[in-house]
C-alpha cells in the first residue's frame, strides 16, 4: 500500500514537475513575444501564465517538502510553507498586474496597432501549449493537479480571446480591442489575486478557517450533557486544508477515567465533520482553577 502511495505521489509530482518547465519556457516566450508585436494584451497574458508558472512551481516544490516528516524546529510538518508560497504568488501577480495596467491605460487614447500576424501566431501556440499542459494533468487525482489544471483551463480560455482579437484585426483596423482585452485580463487576475491573498493573510493571522466551522465546533461541544462550559477554544490552520483545534472543556462533575474514554470517543466522532488534522481537547473538573487563567474569549 505504501509503494502504491509513493508511485501515485512520485507520478503526480513528474506532471507537475512537467506542466511547470513547459509553461515557464512559455511565459518567457510571451515576454519577449507580447514586447515584440506591441501589445498589450498578450503582456497581459504573460503576467497571468508567470502566476500559474509560480502556482505550478511552488506547488511541485511544496508538494515535495509537505512530505517530509514533522521536526523540532517544525513540529507541525511544512505544510504551513504553501501559505508562503500563496502570499509570494499573490504578490508577484499584484505588481505584474499593476505594471500591465500602467502599460494599456494610456494605450486607450493613443492606441497603436500590433503585429497582428505575430499576435495570432503566439495565440495559436498558447491555446495549444496550455491546453496540452492542462490534459496531462487532468489525469492527475490529487488536490494540486485539480486546481492547477483550472489555472491552465483559464489560460487557454484567455489565449482563445487572444486569438479572436488577432483574428478580427486582421480584417479590421481597431487597434483599441488590444489594449481593452488586457485591462479586461488584468482586472479579472487582480479580483481574484486580491480574494485569495486576503484569505492567506487571514490564516497568517491565525483567524479560524470560516465562522461556520467554529460555531459548529462549538455547538457540537455543548451539546454533550456531561460538558457545562467552553473556554480557550482555538480554530485555525495550516494551510487552508488541514486545519488545528485547541479546547478547556469544563465537565460538570468528576468523571471517572472509563466515562473520560468513551467521552472523548464521542466527541472524536462529533468532530469528524470538520476533517480536524491536530486536536487537543483538555478536561477540567468542576472547582478546578483553568491553567490558563486569562479567559480571552467570550464564554
Amino acid at each position: 500500500m505504501h509503494s502504491h502511495n509513493h508511485h501515485h505521489e512520485n507520478a503526480s509530482s513528474k506532471r507537475i514537475a512537467w506542466a511547470f518547465f513547459l509553461n515557464v519556457s512559455f511565459t518567457i516566450i510571451e515576454f519577449i513575444g507580447g514586447w515584440l508585436t506591441n501589445s498589450t494584451a498578450i503582456m497581459a497574458d504573460a503576467v497571468h501564465d508567470l502566476g500559474d508558472s509560480l502556482s505550478i512551481g511552488l506547488a511541485w516544490l511544496l508538494g515535495r517538502l509537505s512530505e517530509k516528516e514533522a521536526t523540532t524546529k517544525f513540529s507541525y510538518g511544512y505544510r504551513r510553507f504553501s501559505l508562503l508560497g500563496a502570499l509570494i504568488n499573490g504578490v508577484v501577480l499584484v505588481i505584474g498586474s499593476v505594471w500591465v495596467l500602467t502599460e494599456a491605460i494610456p494605450k486607450l487614447f493613443n492606441p497603436e496597432m500590433p503585429v497582428v500576424e505575430g499576435m495570432l501566431g503566439l495565440a495559436i501556440m498558447g491555446v495549444m501549449v496550455n491546453g496540452y499542459a492542462a490534459l496531462k494533468l487532468s489525469a492527475g487525482k490529487t488536490l494540486n493537479e485539480k486546481i492547477l489544471n483550472w489555472h491552465l483551463l483559464e489560460d487557454v480560455l484567455g489565449w482563445v480571446a487572444v486569438l479572436i482579437v488577432s483574428i478580427i484585426l486582421m480584417f479590421v483596423e481597431w487597434p483599441v480591442l488590444d489594449p481593452i482585452l488586457s485591462i479586461v485580463f488584468t482586472l479579472f487576475i487582480l479580483a481574484n489575486v486580491v480574494r485569495n491573498l486576503w484569505t492567506t493573510i487571514k490564516l497568517f493571522l491565525q483567524a479560524a478557517p470560516s465562522t461556520e466551522s467554529y460555531r459548529g465546533i462549538r455547538s457540537s461541544l455543548l451539546r454533550f450533557n456531561e460538558i457545562s462550559e467552553i473556554h480557550h477554544l482555538h480554530l485555525w490552520s495550516l494551510d487552508g486544508e488541514h486545519h488545528v483545534m485547541t479546547v478547556h472543556l469544563v465537565l460538570n462533575k468528576f468523571v471517572l477515567p472509563e466515562a473520560q474514554l468513551k467521552l472523548k470517543k464521542d466527541i472524536a466522532n462529533s468532530l469528524e465533520a470538520y476533517g480536524l488534522q491536530h486536536t487537543t481537547i483538555e478536561f477540567e473538573f468542576p472547582n478546578e482553577a483553568c491553567r490558563d487563567q486569562n479567559h480571552d474569549e467570550n464564554n
